[in-house]
């Protein structure tokens, strides 16, 4: 008695597209939450906790670049699962990232300040912060992989979308967090130990998420390799030797849409309350209708990547990031509350448009074989040259010239270089060719039933 490999209509609930989709959302939401809390904290209460020593624009460079440290061990995180998450498998090494993300999490809202332990404790504080950027680095591709490997077919962009959502989900999670607790104590409470509140709740929903994705299968795409025997022994190697140029245009692409994400979520939050005085309950309450609007939004693109095309709604997402640098710190600088949030919405609206369609449109482009780590290494890439670059850079530009128009010119070239990039990307480039002896996961079912 033989037993077959479960095709893609079976209907395994560990393997529906809709439960891998959900279970994708969860967990990014809850490793977001982890990696924006830092965010938030790193600027209202790092530079005061771990920087005291520090003048002011000198401490808020300082622990926005702790944040941005997490990045620099994104591309170790994601050569290094995507390597493990091409030959072991997808559904591992998300179990392993969600580990590694909320332990260094919880560990954070543990860790004693510099009046403590004097300079170990921004020491440990980077230390913890590159573990959190190694999870989250093989993160991504692997939950995008789930989500795009076990959807039908006319349906990538849509269920690609839902780990996406967990970006906003998980800032507007964090920015809950940090306003129930301002909320309910004092300023100076909050500043001596509150804000270790948020970080310590992290080992409640590491338990949620661990739960949801040992409950999920792995995906069949995958499987299918595996038991072909054609697991390549070193994917990443061999991206970079056939899927080069795959890789450089995924990366110049997806640059924009973090470096939007991070500007809205980080250096907002910072240049609202210290630039424009704005109460630090106001600019939250501002990025949590924001982040409602964005996942809609998001939503929205990603049905718009399946019905027109990726590439077109991608494109249309950078041009509209390149429009709107201009007029967005023109009503931000108003101070006016309606225009702020009419600002942030439309520079969301850029990074929903892109991020929509971006993992299948990014996926797509490396065979299923090289695909965790083809895409693992194209985002971490963008990441470390939008995300943590971008919060950093804009403060400094800001201190330098005195004025925000500096901030929009950096957000405007970033997007101009995702827009040239995948208008640049032809067919060849965007769908993999697949290996004659590596036949797909729908040709393999087809074979099985017929």
């Amino acid at each position: 008695m033989t037993t077959s490999t479960p095709r893609r209509g079976d209907a395994h609930a560990g393997r529906k597209p809709g439960t891998v989709a959900l279970a994708s959302y969860i967990g990014t939401t809850i490793e977001w939450y982890d990696f924006f809390i830092y965010g938030i904290a790193a600027t209202l209460v790092f530079r005061t906790q771990f920087f005291p020593e520090f003048s002011e624009t000198a401490g808020t460079l300082a622990s926005l670049g702790t944040f941005a440290v997490g990045f620099i061990a994104r591309p170790i995180g994601g050569i290094v699962m995507g390597h493990f998450g091409d030959r072991v498998g997808r559904k591992s090494m998300l179990v392993v990232s969600l580990l590694m993300m909320g332990i260094a999490t919880t560990l954070i809202g543990f860790l004693p300040t510099f009046e403590i332990i004097g300079i170990w404790a921004p020491i440990l504080l980077i230390v913890l912060r590159l573990i959190q950027g190694a999870g989250v680095g093989g993160e991504w591709a692997g939950a995008v992989l789930m989500a795009v490997e076990n959807a039908p077919p006319k349906r990538r962009s849509l269920y690609g979308c839902f780990p996406q959502l967990g970006l906003p989900s998980g800032i507007l999670l964090s920015q809950l967090a940090f306003l129930l607790i301002t909320g309910v104590m004092s300023p100076d409470a909050f500043t001596a130990w509150g804000w270790r509140i948020a970080f310590l709740s992290s080992s409640l929903l590491i338990i949620v998420g661990l739960v949801i994705r040992l409950a999920i299968e792995e995906s069949l795409d995958f499987e299918k390799v595996r038991d072909s025997g054609k697991v390549e022994k070193l994917p990443v190697i061999e991206v970079f030797k056939t899927s080069a140029l795959q890789i450089l245009i995924g990366s110049l692409a997806s640059v924009a849409a973090p470096a939007i994400g991070y500007l809205v979520s980080v250096y907002m939050v910072s240049y609202g309350t210290a630039t424009l005085n704005i109460p630090t309950t106001t600019m939250l309450w501002i990025l949590i209708g924001v982040s409602v609007a964005w996942i809609m939004m998001m939503l929205a693109s990603a049905l718009s990547g399946d019905r027109f095309g990726r590439k077109i709604t991608f494109a249309v997402g950078a041009g509209v990031g390149v429009l709107w640098a201009f007029p967005l710190f023109w009503l931000v600088d108003s101070v006016s509350i309606p225009l702020i949030a009419v600002a942030l919405i439309g520079i969301t609206a850029a990074n929903s448009i892109m991020a929509g369609p971006q993992p299948a449109l990014i996926t797509e482009m490396f065979p299923i074989r090289l695909r965790y780590s083809g895409a693992s290494i194209s985002y971490t890439i963008a990441s470390v040259l939008g995300g943590g670059i971008t919060p950093l850079l804009a403060t400094a530009l800001f201190a330098e010239f005195g004025t925000s128009m500096a901030v929009s010119v950096l957000i405007a070239t970033v997007c101009l270089i995702s827009l040239i990039a995948i208008l640049s990307a032809s067919n060849r480039v965007l769908f993999a060719k697949e290996p004659a002896q590596e036949p797909s996961a729908a040709a393999q079912a087809a074979t099985e039933s017929s």
